[in-house]
């Protein structure tokens, strides 16, 4: 995950996950910090107590959780109110396999909650500084989308480019006179499906279904992140020399998983570098501008 971080009226708050696809986490404990500095934890503990909660946090979960364990969540919403109930973020997502609250160890530590529960929350610490909290977190998501736009839109056009390679090895090597144009066409897309699979693990037809899209557009690469998009490159490249090879189609697939898995990985290991080095760039372009 991704760490970032947004300033609430000088209060630092992290945030962590995928801010463009609404897939982030904001630290509750950083939240909480606005109200108790020193015994944050209480805090979040305290308002977890509540009845309106509970049953908020569990609703969350029936929407966008299918393991979610409903009875575990009917049990803390009956003791819920009581004085002598208690639940820490670390019992609650034992019991019921709750997504919507994490908890983290290690530098970035703390209780992290999905930005839905994380307003929940910060509305119940204060309606004015959960105001604050998004109107920052808008600030950070405008400006993720902005710096992906910039990498994702070059690298767009590079794989396009890119694939020129490709389809030239194919119509070289694997295109004969004896094909049909339906058995050409099938041909192509056969391969390109390769780079999806190797790539994505699906089809472009069986990503189409799964979104319930009619026709062949938008693509499946037209979703991809800048990322993707780099090791999508490397993959057309690396497929066409294995075309050339004469490598079956099974055992190309095979090594084109194992190598975008591998690029994938360090891309990852490596990402908070990366982001580093792209702001310093769009640092320099705007002062020689």
């Amino acid at each position: 995950m991704k760490n970032m971080k947004i300033d609430a009226n000088g209060t630092e708050i992290r945030v962590i996950g995928d801010v463009v696809n609404e897939e982030a986490y904001i630290s509750l404990t950083d939240i909480a910090k606005y109200k108790n500095p020193d015994n944050a934890f209480i805090v979040v503990a305290n308002w977890m107590r509540n009845h309106s909660t509970i049953s908020f946090l569990g609703l969350w979960e029936q929407i966008h959780n299918p393991n979610f364990k409903p009875i575990e969540f009917d049990r803390f919403k009956a003791a819920a109110g009581d004085n002598a109930f208690t639940l820490t973020p670390q019992q609650w997502i034992k019991a019921t396999d709750a997504i919507g609250i994490i908890s983290k160890s290690g530098r970035y530590g703390g209780t992290y909650a999905h930005t839905d529960i994380a307003f929940e929350f910060a509305s119940w610490i204060s309606p004015e500084f959960k105001l604050y909290i998004i109107k920052d977190y808008q600030r950070l998501r405008k400006d993720e989308s902005n710096r992906l736009a910039i990498g994702w839109d070059a690298k767009r056009e590079l794989s396009k480019i890119n694939y020129r390679i490709h389809t030239d090895a194919i119509k070289e090597f694997l295109i004969t006179p004896t094909l049909s144009p339906q058995e050409m066409a099938y041909t192509y897309a056969s391969e390109a499906d390769i780079l999806n699979m190797a790539l994505f693990g699906k089809t472009a037809v069986q990503w189409r279904n799964e979104k319930g899209i009619r026709g062949k557009t938008p693509n499946i690469r037209d979703f991809a992140s800048a990322e993707e998009l780099v090791v999508l490159i490397n993959l057309e490249d690396t497929n066409a020399d294995l075309i050339r090879q004469e490598v079956s189609q099974i055992e190309r697939l095979k090594l084109l998983r194992e190598k975008a898995y591998r690029q994938l990985e360090i891309l990852k290991k490596n990402q908070e570098t990366i982001d580093a080095l792209k702001h310093n760039l769009i640092e320099e372009s705007e002062k020689s501008n």
